[in-house]
């Protein structure tokens, strides 16, 4: 027959103590689980108003909490559809991009006829504007931006938001022309004249609006000397000359054709760029 083992005075005490731990930090969960599923109505103007006071004192990430709740505890009042909104611009404020574009679908979903609905679009196609990386990165988002903001100028030609989407859309366009010429100029530099050259077309035929043209044809001429084509090379650059007579590119691409620099010579009154265009086009 085995003994049992008496418990001693000390491995009692450690056991009430085990107990008492377990059982506080069980009264602990608790109440803080009370603390969450508590639940205080408070009438809508309050809770807008404190909501607009955080917005304007600078708070914007407690005041897009204060208008959630006011849909949470006031979902059919007029000041619901108006908290959505604000919900919006208050993330949108606080650099919480993904989170201002979800509420302002949201609210479109929800009041597609609303007054509000051209702000809601404007504010979608500037959290996408906002978020546009440098040239060097992927540009998935500025395509976002664009398509977003051509939304805005379609929907609401006539409205505020509708100017400076149009200005935005140029600077979005710009940006996605410059990220062509980035992977363009890469493969020239490592002699993969084809693809350099569809990359320079693009920028040509569809971005012709933006800064980057005078290069895009430039580097053309480039590509085309390089694989042979003299014939194309020279019409690019007549395209060129014809278009930006003034550039600094045609200078290039004259001196690529003929290996002569005019601004080297500074003795005829008459301008570089004439006497050039004439000499070879």
């Amino acid at each position: 027959m085995k003994c049992r083992a008496i418990p001693t005075f000390s491995s009692y005490a450690q056991a009430v103590t085990r107990y008492s731990l377990a059982l506080a930090a069980i009264l602990l969960l608790t109440s803080c689980s009370s603390e969450e599923v508590a639940y205080e109505e408070r009438p809508v103007e309050e809770i807008y108003n404190q909501a607009m006071d955080r917005l304007l004192s600078g708070d914007s990430q407690l005041a897009a909490i204060d208008f959630d709740e006011v849909e949470r505890q006031h979902p059919y009042s007029v000041w619901a559809r108006k908290s959505q909104l604000m919900a919006a611009y208050s993330h949108y404020l606080d650099n919480k991009y993904d989170e201002a574009i979800f509420a302002a679908q949201r609210f479109l979903q929800l009041h597609p006829g609303n007054r509000d609905a051209p702000y809601a679009y404007y504010l979608i196609a500037i959290s996408y504007y906002e978020q546009i990386a440098d040239i060097g990165r992927e540009q998935k988002i500025t395509e976002l931006a664009l398509e977003a903001l051509q939304e805005v100028v379609n929907l609401y030609p006539t409205s505020e938001y509708a100017r400076d989407a149009r200005l935005k859309i140029d600077l979005a366009r710009d940006h996605l022309a410059g990220k062509e010429m980035e992977i363009g100029r890469y493969y020239l530099e490592r002699g993969h004249h084809g693809a350099a050259i569809n990359r320079f077309r693009q920028v040509v035929e569809i971005y012709q609006t933006t800064s980057h043209v005078p290069e895009a044809l430039h580097r053309l001429t480039e590509a085309y000397l390089a694989l042979g084509i003299v014939e194309e090379a020279r019409n690019t650059a007549a395209v060129l000359g014809h278009n930006y007579p003034g550039s600094e590119w045609y200078v290039d691409s004259y001196a690529l054709l003929t290996g002569e620099d005019f601004r080297a010579d500074k003795d005829d009154d008459q301008p570089w760029y004439s006497r050039f265009w004439i000499s070879v086009f």
